[in-house]
């Protein structure tokens, strides 16, 4: 599940930045998700639920033993069947041989009505253009299968996922001094407002939906005679302690 090379990217100007922007994102969708267990796949080394207030939250990685709580294969998760309410994928999917396994994973532990939030890299960018430039053996982040907003979406609706919520960023050009980073920046405001869509990463949030289910509520009449039923039990509670008293 981790890629070789990519932690150390992370700490590079270019790295920074795109964590940066990811993080924030991380930190805005997993606050009011609630629930009783949150698993992070993936780059352990960074906590991304660390804005999320369920009691168990887990890192789980197939490496890093000294960073990851839980170690295991993201195509193989230790858990039940509809045991997890929130997962979360940073750069999984697309640096992954069977990334619909995983997915399909996600799919069989999560509970009815729990979410998944995904980044990763936009193949329709000037970040993708620089992957498609670069050689087959280059260090990542540059090489692995960008996957589009568009295929992501599919995927996840084959699945039973409805896309909640999504945004692109990191438009600025993939440059790797800061100085040059920083000069770029301004792209942020323009690229949201004429090409948002060409974002060099992207967060996109869904819900697994169960057809069929749904919260049943009691009828207008049974709420009524629920009510005329709850009252006649507190009279004759009120008129026993009475009793007692004299």
């Amino acid at each position: 599940m981790s890629i070789k090379g990519f932690d150390n990217w992370l700490e590079t100007p270019q790295g920074q930045y795109v964590l940066e922007w990811e993080q924030a994102r991380f930190d805005l969708l997993v606050a009011d998700i609630f629930g009783f267990k949150a698993m992070q796949l993936g780059l352990p080394q960074h906590d991304f639920l660390r804005a999320n207030r369920m009691p168990f939250r887990l890192r789980c990685d197939d490496q890093f033993p000294s960073q990851a709580m839980l170690l295991a294969k993201p195509h193989f998760l230790p858990f039940a069947n509809a045991s997890v309410d929130l997962v979360i994928l940073p750069h999984v999917l697309e640096f992954d041989a069977a990334p619909h396994q995983i997915l399909r994973e996600v799919e069989r532990v999560l509970v009815p009505e729990g979410q998944v939030v995904v980044t990763g890299f936009n193949p329709f960018s000037l970040w993708g253009m620089r992957r498609k430039l670069s050689r087959a053996d280059a260090p990542p982040p540059w090489r692995g299968q960008y996957l589009s907003v568009l295929r992501l979406k599919d995927w996840l609706a084959l699945l039973g996922f409805e896309t909640q919520a999504g945004s692109f960023g990191c438009y600025a050009l993939p440059v790797t001094h800061e100085k040059w980073l920083h000069r770029w920046r301004f792209m942020e405001l323009a690229g949201n407002r004429w090409w948002p869509y060409a974002g060099g990463t992207y967060i996109v949030q869904a819900i697994k939906r169960v057809h069929g289910m749904r919260l049943i509520t009691p009828l207008r009449n049974d709420r009524k005679a629920l009510a005329k039923s709850l009252a006649a039990v507190v009279q004759q509670s009120q008129t026993e302690r009475n009793e007692h008293h004299f």
